[in-house]
């Protein structure tokens, strides 16, 4: 699929109620499927994102989950994971342009990861992005006219979007929202920055950032399954935020329809 002229955003087309027209669905069956799996998950198991053995959650809850609804933890825990994912991304990122890490000044590899990290999570854009943030940052990030360091302006601009499109936030409670428009627009945006990652070139036709490979030596594909898994996450959790405020309506016609009489002797 070509990107090429293809534009990054977040917003929402329209000021409308979220329907099931609105985002591209799934098979009803698989979401009843899937929307099982997750609330099973919820109860006390995670995956280890790092392809490893099945680990059980058996951490006690925390207060702060008193206030969290089963669709905000699923978000807090997609917010967590694709974090986790884009640190991983941006690990193997700087060990394939290790000149990029150099560019930042921190003096080795490990402070620069940690220098990005800490911008993403204070929503601090790095000083070679000159402010720019989300959708904004990662178009200049991709562009022939950026000179810094291009994996920690890559990584920080999809990192800030992602905040963006949750709300600005990355854990949630009762009192929050999230347009699942939104999360829908990040996981599309994702896909083309891929692509754009995986095409783009310098003036002298060399990659701008080296990624994926595939030639005699090997196939390295790693970075496309790491992306894959944070548009997974995101359009899953975009059918589940539909599905939430589609629910509302039907679980008070099923008050109305099995409504009993409380006993009075």
């Amino acid at each position: 699929m070509d990107y090429s002229h293809a534009s990054l955003a977040i917003e929402s087309p329209a000021v409308t109620p979220l329907t099931a027209s609105c985002v591209p669905r799934r098979s009803t069956c698989w979401q009843g499927l899937v929307l099982m799996a997750m609330v099973l998950c919820l109860s006390g198991c995670a995956r280890n994102q790092n392809n490893g053995a099945f680990i059980s959650n058996s951490a006690a809850a925390t207060p702060g989950e008193l206030f969290q609804t089963s669709s905000d933890r699923v978000a807090t825990i997609g917010m967590r994971n694709n974090l986790n994912s884009l640190y991983r991304l941006m690990d193997k990122l700087y060990q394939r342009n290790p000149r990029e890490w150099r560019k930042s000044g921190l003096g080795d590899r490990d402070a620069t990861q940690r220098a990005v990290q800490q911008a993403i999570e204070e929503g601090r854009p790095p000083p070679s992005l000159a402010g720019r943030q989300d959708i904004v940052a990662l178009s200049y990030a991709l562009s022939s006219e950026f000179e810094g360091d291009r994996v920690g302006a890559f990584i920080y601009a999809i990192g800030s979007m992602l905040v963006t499109a949750h709300g600005g936030r990355t854990q949630f409670y009762l009192t929050d929202s999230i347009d699942a428009q939104f999360v829908h627009n990040a996981a599309r945006n994702i896909e083309k920055a891929t692509w754009l990652l995986a095409t783009r070139r310098d003036a002298q036709g060399n990659p701008l950032l080296l990624s994926n490979e595939i030639s005699e030596q090997g196939r390295n594909l790693s970075f496309a399954v790491e992306f894959g898994k944070i548009v997974a996450r995101l359009d899953y959790l975009s059918d589940v935020l539909d599905e939430r405020y589609r629910r509302i309506g039907v679980n008070y016609a099923h008050s109305l329809l099995f409504l009993n009489f409380l006993p009075v002797q």
